[in-house]
């Protein structure tokens, strides 16, 4: 079976801890739950977390869903947002943990990229360095939460076309989020082979997507 590689690139500044973070952490729960009761899903997922703060970790490396254990995550008491050096650690990893197709064999299918963030990258020129080769690595969906009313909408477009706003980052909204992900690799690992680009499902109404 051919592996969907799914990255989840998740902002853990300090302004995430509290309510925040611990929604995130029950959004995860579901969004594990949601797709192992997806028999196709169970077979072909694996999920990779990576953190950012002032600190970048791949808590998470590209894991099957099926033995999957959600790390914990504990955020900063403050400090910057190195959203470009997230970037550039999962450019790493694109490059490291995704199987490419040969003459012989066939790969993995495009990964998937979900990344959310309720701030703006504080390593802005390191962001904008990095955003080509993110888009040269032809993934088959990049999708961009701004969750809550201090994050950025426009640096987010910098990197993809396809980017929601949270109007907040409470608990239910953060879980709206978390269950429309779930439906969104539920529809990309159906789709993936078969379209140029992933087709999203329609969002909750917690989720706006930005023209």
């Amino acid at each position: 079976m051919r592996r969907l590689p799914v990255y989840l690139l998740l902002d853990t500044s300090g302004s995430m801890r509290g309510e925040r973070i611990e929604a995130v952490k029950n959004g995860l729960q579901v969004l594990v739950s949601k797709l192992r009761q997806d028999p196709f899903a169970l077979e072909s997922v694996w999920i990779s977390i990576i953190t950012f703060d002032r600190e970048v970790k791949q808590l998470l490396p590209l894991t099957a869903l099926e033995v999957l254990q959600l790390p914990d995550i504990i955020p900063p008491e403050s400090g910057p947002t190195h959203m470009g050096a997230a970037l550039e650690l999962l450019s790493l990893k694109l490059d490291t943990e995704v199987h490419k197709g040969s003459d012989t064999e066939k790969g993995d299918w495009r990964p998937l990229l979900f990344l959310m963030t309720d701030g703006k990258p504080s390593d802005l020129a390191a962001f904008r360095a990095v955003v080509p080769k993110i888009k040269a690595q032809n993934l088959a969906g990049i999708i961009a939460c701004a969750a809550g009313a201090e994050a950025n909408d426009s640096y987010l477009k910098e990197l993809t076309d396809t980017v929601v706003h949270l109007d907040t980052a409470d608990s239910s909204t953060l879980m709206a989020f978390f269950k429309w992900v779930s439906a969104s690799i539920g529809t990309g690992n159906k789709s993936v082979g078969t379209a140029e680009s992933i087709q999203l499902p329609p969002p909750p109404e917690e989720v706006h997507v930005i023209i």
